[in-house]
């Protein structure tokens, strides 16, 4: 005998207007992920989802790429403002930025969040020569 089949409920696409887009930006890649305004992640994208493999993926333009793929995903999404949170040292930080504006999401605020050492780790203990 067949078990009865379950109504599985339909699958509500999420609204969000306004979020925000942290780009972590390291030497060897760029990590775009858009949020909605509590920090639950609506889309992302990287280097890597692009497509490019090894030191193409920290480049300026796979940075470019990423943003513009990440940002047409979130406006499936109904996106169309965020604020930006920048982290990191990697060449495709300011690449990043502009590919978002030129996406056509408004950009209302850049917040630069890269994390800095305040006295940095503990040094090495001090060479005594054995006479």
């Amino acid at each position: 005998m067949a078990a009865p089949k379950k109504a599985s409920k339909k699958k509500v696409k999420r609204h969000v207007t306004s979020g925000r887009a942290f780009i972590h930006a390291s030497y060897n890649n760029t990590i775009v992920t858009i949020t909605d305004a509590d920090g639950n992640p609506v889309t992302w994208s990287s280097g890597g989802v692009i497509g490019y493999k090894g030191s193409r993926k920290g480049t300026p333009y796979a940075a470019q790429l990423a943003a513009m793929d990440a940002a047409k995903k979130a406006q499936s999404f109904g996106m169309t403002s965020v604020d930006v949170v920048v982290r990191g040292t990697g060449a495709g930080r300011e690449q990043a930025i502009r590919a978002l504006q030129a996406s056509g999401i408004q950009v209302r605020s850049i917040v630069d969040d890269t994390p800095t050492p305040h006295n940095g780790c503990r040094p090495r203990k001090k060479f005594r020569k054995i006479a």
